[in-house]
């Protein structure tokens, strides 16, 4: 499923953002992040940010009112 999780929940935009990158700045290529967030923006800005960034946005999943957005770890 995945390797981290980051609780990104009541945090507004960019912050959701910004967590995932330094994040995923300490993860190893291929790894899973699993991001929890409440932020409906984070459904536009976490797959713009892994297309500029280099990592693989792998979708999301509602769990109540929260949202987990899967993104693979790139080079």
């Amino acid at each position: 499923m995945w390797d981290e999780v980051l609780d990104c929940e009541g945090l507004l935009c960019p912050l959701p953002v910004l967590k995932a990158r330094k994040r995923l700045m300490a993860m190893a290529v291929g790894q899973v992040l699993c991001l929890r967030a409440t932020d409906a923006m984070a459904r536009i800005d976490l797959p713009h940010f892994c297309l500029e960034a280099g990592h693989s946005y792998l979708g999301a999943k509602d769990d109540g009112p929260v949202t987990l957005h899967l993104i693979r770890a790139g080079a």
